[in-house]
């Protein structure tokens, strides 16, 4: 025990910030003790003394430890009298002061802020050594600290969660990592608490020991009180030797019956609360590899959501969602074409899909581009050195001009010619604005744009749109702030863009005239 100390102690000191190979100097002082006690020797221990004085000498590698052996024996074989003269109180003094130096204020502080649980462990072993000597008081801290652990232990052997999947509520109970027969009073009074019909995922994926009387009372309640409840239980992470098979009972991923009893509103329902659980960092915790085998003879995914390629705004991730749960069509700036409807079409008059979710986000590069080359004269392909540019950017600019479905339809051609036009108030707007204007006129743009796509999916496909009508769909905006990672949902309310900005305008002209007295 003192030997792992010290070698702790030595490489928090250690200006290289090394680590000691623990077992090798267990193992090394272990052989030196037998050869030692062959010739009548005294037991070999670490001592924090002569290590410090390593390190403050600024010796490197083994061979000072090896040194100073050396210079220690010769000093007893040839100079025992002049050792025997120097003051104990001296020796007592150069402990002290290496005590000091290794006495770390911030440890103190951590532990205290770590709370009781870790700080009085570490003050009772302090004081015991204090006041006894290393070996009762390290003795004294580890049942101390054992008792708090089987105290934790007590109260919480296990983590219960409700998790949301596509197919109900299932209760995860996540055994600790180790689980005694103290627990099998908690495990049992959980159990008991589960409503008739409910269903129960034991997990013991994290577990390294399992009492046989906690296995016991799982393997009956698995097959004598659940089934007479008509709770259903899965089990998962539970090792061969156990004598419990895994399996899961309940559904993890969108099969062709839940598909066709869910409403576009109950959809909705299932992504914002994957939403929430991404929010929160409460992910569920699936297994993929079994999603994979029951997704491969088809798929009955619940939604399709249009997205932007953009890396920061992955939709499964963020609607937390697992194999075979959405369709995801990705485009630079969430646009539509003819290929975007196709697919959106079958995704939901074949495939059965029951919501369309397009999403936007802050900082788009699409969009930003977009807007930079408002009123740019040059083709669109000639200015980026990208071909097929104008596909993508020349509908995102379209967004500047929406202004709702009350608006009416306008035609391409007319409206690439007004904003080329000089008189149209969007031209050279860019360079007039502080970089958080444009930034914040920019993510406008990208709302504006979702609206825009929302309402041209139905003009543009009269599938969607009668899909819509008969209430086997519903087709919905949103807006992910990369920055925040918070989702808006859009209404469709008119807001119209060029006012908005002629708003920023006044403002820019206000904030420059209190400049100019300033």
């Amino acid at each position: 025990l003192e030997t792992l100390l010290n070698l702790e102690a030595v490489d928090r000191i250690d200006p290289y910030q090394r680590t000691s190979p623990a077992s090798r100097e267990l193992a090394a002082q272990g052989i030196g003790n037998m050869i030692a006690g062959l010739i009548g020797g005294l037991p070999v221990s670490s001592v924090i003394v002569r290590s410090s004085v390593n390190i403050n000498a600024g010796a490197r590698t083994k061979m000072a430890a090896v040194i100073h052996g050396i210079f220690l024996l010769l000093c007893l074989m040839f100079l025992p009298w002049m050792l025997n003269m120097i003051p104990i109180a001296s020796l007592a003094a150069i402990l002290f002061v290496t005590g000091v130096k290794l006495v770390n204020p911030d440890l103190v502080k951590r532990m205290w802020e770590a709370g009781r649980y870790q700080f009085i462990p570490f003050i009772i072993t302090i004081l015991a050594i204090v006041f006894t000597d290393l070996l009762t008081g390290v003795i004294i801290g580890l049942a101390v600290s054992i008792g708090f652990i089987l105290n934790s232990n007590l109260r919480r052997p296990m983590r219960q969660t409700i998790e949301k999947h596509v197919g109900g509520e299932v209760l995860r109970i996540e055994l600790a990592n180790q689980v005694s027969f103290l627990n099998r009073a908690a495990l049992s009074r959980l159990l008991d608490t589960v409503d008739r019909g409910g269903h129960i995922l034991i997990d013991a994926q994290s577990t390294d020991y399992i009492d046989p009387d906690i296995l016991e009372l799982i393997r009956d309640f698995k097959e004598v009180e659940a089934p007479a409840r008509g709770i259903e239980i899965s089990l998962s992470g539970f090792r061969s030797k156990y004598q419990l098979e895994d399996q899961i009972q309940f559904i993890e991923y969108s099969t062709r019956e839940l598909q066709q009893s869910m409403t576009p509103v109950q959809v909705f329902g299932f992504l914002k609360s994957g939403y929430e659980r991404f929010r929160s960092g409460k992910r569920l915790q699936r297994d993929l590899t079994r999603s994979v085998s029951a997704t491969a003879a088809g798929q009955h995914p619940l939604a399709v959501i249009l997205s932007c390629i953009d890396s920061r705004s992955p939709a499964e991730l963020i609607f937390d969602c697992g194999v075979g749960d959405i369709f995801n069509v990705r485009i630079a700036g969430n646009v539509i074409s003819n290929k975007v409807l196709a697919s959106i079409e079958y995704a939901t008059s074949v495939a059965g899909a029951k919501l369309v979710l397009v999403m936007g986000h802050t900082k788009c590069g699409a969009v930003n581009a977009a807007v930079q080359l408002l009123g740019e004269k040059r083709s669109l392909a000639t200015v980026t050195g990208c071909q097929h540019i104008e596909s993508i950017l020349g509908d995102i600019q379209k967004a500047t001009q929406y202004r709702g479905e009350q608006s009416g339809p306008q035609d391409g051609q007319q409206l690439a010619e007004s904003l080329k036009s000089a008189a149209n108030p969007l031209n050279g707007i860019m360079s007039h604005m502080t970089l958080q204007q444009q930034e914040a006129y920019a993510d406008e743009v990208s709302r504006r744009n979702v609206m825009r796509v929302v309402a041209e999916m139905q003009a543009e496909s009269n599938t969607l749109a009668n899909l819509v009508r008969a209430g086997r769909i519903a087709i919905v905006g949103a807006m992910y702030d990369i920055t925040t990672s918070e989702i808006t949902f859009l209404d469709g309310q008119e807001i119209d863009l060029t006012n908005s900005w002629r708003t920023m305008e006044e403002k820019m002209n206000n904030d420059s005239a209190v400049s100019a007295v300033s």
